[in-house]
């Protein structure tokens, strides 16, 4: 029987966390393993992030998730941020659609989830039910702890400043491929 792995990616804003999911779901898929989850990708304007996309790593499809400005009266304020309702839903359904499979990125669990007890609530049900091998899930440093008491987590990846994504991938893919399919 396969246990599966939850691994930690955290690191500070603007580091690259993003950028190491995705890459790291480009090199699992070329591997041969099914991927799925949410990437949450910045959009960005003049230097500027203005807003955030959401992906289905499945079928690539997307939608606008927050901005600074409000975009509908349904928009949940959260901080700085106005966050689409119906991309919340359509991300936790796909979140609770598309398991089983090898590689899970949730990208991110951050204070809406872990704080609020809103965004991608499915998130927390998916993970705890284990229907993967292996779990990549963003949390932010001052998360940490809360995270840590929700999950088990196999590992944590720190990403820091100037780590080109190429060469993090090429280290962890391997190590995490080979721990998901031996436990």
């Amino acid at each position: 029987m396969t246990i599966p792995l939850i691994w930690m990616v955290t690191g500070p804003r603007q580091t690259g966390k993003t950028a190491f999911c995705q890459g790291m779901a480009e090199a699992a898929s070329q591997a041969g393993w099914e991927v799925t989850g949410l990437l949450s990708p910045a959009q960005i304007e003049k230097g500027v992030k203005t807003g955030i996309l959401v992906e289905d790593l499945r079928t690539g499809d997307s939608h606008h998730l927050a901005s600074f400005v409000r975009q509908s009266q349904n928009d949940l304020a959260f901080g700085d941020w106005y966050f689409n309702q119906q991309a919340l839903t359509w991300g936790n359904h796909v979140l609770e659609s598309n398991l089983p499979c090898d590689l899970l990125i949730l990208d991110e669990l951050g204070p809406l989830e872990l704080t609020r007890q809103l965004g991608w609530q499915a998130a927390l049900n998916v993970l705890r039910r284990g229907e993967y091998r292996l779990a990549l899930v963003v949390i932010r440093p001052e998360l940490q702890d809360i995270a840590r008491s929700l999950f088990d987590f196999s590992g944590t990846i720190e990403i820091e400043r100037n780590q080109p994504t190429d060469y993090l991938v090429r280290i962890y893919l391997p190590k995490m491929m080979e721990r998901g399919s031996n436990t």
